[in-house]
C-alpha cells in the first residue's frame, strides 16, 4: 500500500499561520506608511495568486517579492530582505501541527506501508517546516513541487511518487480539490479530502471520502485496507 499525503493544511496549519503573520505585519505597514500593501492585504487581494503554477514552486521571498511588486514599482533589496525576514519570524511562530497529526502519521506507518509527502512551495521552505515541526522521520518520500519543477496542479508529481513506490492500492489525502484530488485522481487511487483550512468551504467534484479530521482519514484507509485483503 501506498499513502500519500499533504503537507499545508491537511498536516499543519500553513494558510492560518500565514494570515495571522500578516495580521502582525499589518501595524509595521501602517507606521512605515505603506498603506497600499496595507489595503491588498486587508482586501485579501493576495488570492488572485492561487492558481499562479509558479508560484507554487517558489521561495518565500519571491512570493513575498511578487505581492510587494504588483503594490509598488519599486522596493530596496534591503528592505525587501528586512519584510522577508519579519514575516518568516512572525509565520514560524504560529505555525503548528493540527491534534491529529501525529496520531495519523503514526497509525499509517503501524500499517507498515509507504508513506509520501507531496507537496508545492520551494525546497527551502517545505523542509524548514518539515525540522520545525519534527515529523521528516515519518516519510518514506518526499516530493516537493520546488525540486520537480512541477506544482499539483499538473500529474507530474503524483505519477512520480507511483514510479518510486509502484503499488496498485494507493490513497491520497490532502485538503484541496483541485491539486490533492485531482492529482490522486490521475493515478487511480482513493482520495480523502479533510475539510480544514483554507479551501474547507469549496466544493470538491474528486473526492471519494470526504471527512473532517485525519483520525476518520486514517479510519477510511484502515477500513479500505481490510476490504482488499
Amino acid at each position: 500500500m501506498l499513502v500519500l499525503v499533504d503537507l499545508d493544511d491537511t498536516l499543519c496549519n500553513t494558510w492560518d499561520a500565514g494570515r495571522r503573520a500578516m495580521l502582525q505585519l499589518i501595524p509595521v505597514l501602517l507606521r512605515r506608511r505603506k498603506l497600499k500593501a496595507f489595503f491588498y492585504i486587508a482586501t485579501a487581494r493576495y488570492r488572485e495568486l492561487e492558481q499562479s503554477k509558479e508560484l507554487h514552486i517558489m521561495d518565500f521571498d519571491k512570493i513575498l517579492e511578487r505581492v510587494l511588486s504588483k503594490v509598488y514599482r519599486e522596493i530596496s533589496r534591503e528592505e525587501l530582505v528586512e519584510m522577508v525576514e519579519l514575516v518568516d519570524r512572525m509565520f514560524f511562530s504560529e505555525l503548528r501541527l493540527f491534534p491529529d497529526a501525529i496520531p495519523f502519521l503514526k497509525g499509517i506507518k503501524a500499517l507498515g506501508v509507504n508513506l509520501v509527502l507531496i507537496t508545492d512551495s520551494s525546497s527551502k521552505w517545505q523542509r524548514k517546516k518539515l525540522e520545525y515541526l519534527g515529523i521528516r522521520k515519518y516519510f518514506d518520500g518526499i516530493i516537493i513541487s520546488g525540486e520537480t519543477g512541477h506544482s499539483k496542479l499538473e500529474p507530474y508529481n503524483f505519477r512520480l511518487a507511483k514510479r518510486l513506490f509502484p503499488d496498485e492500492e494507493v490513497y491520497m489525502v490532502g485538503d484541496r480539490d483541485d491539486t490533492d484530488m485531482v492529482g490522486g485522481k490521475s493515478i487511480n487511487a482513493t482520495t480523502i479530502m479533510v475539510r480544514r483550512g483554507y479551501f474547507q468551504s469549496r466544493h470538491s467534484r474528486h473526492a471519494d471520502y470526504i471527512v473532517g479530521s485525519l483520525r476518520e482519514a486514517l479510519e477510511v484507509i484502515r477500513r479500505e485496507h481490510q476490504k482488499r485483503a
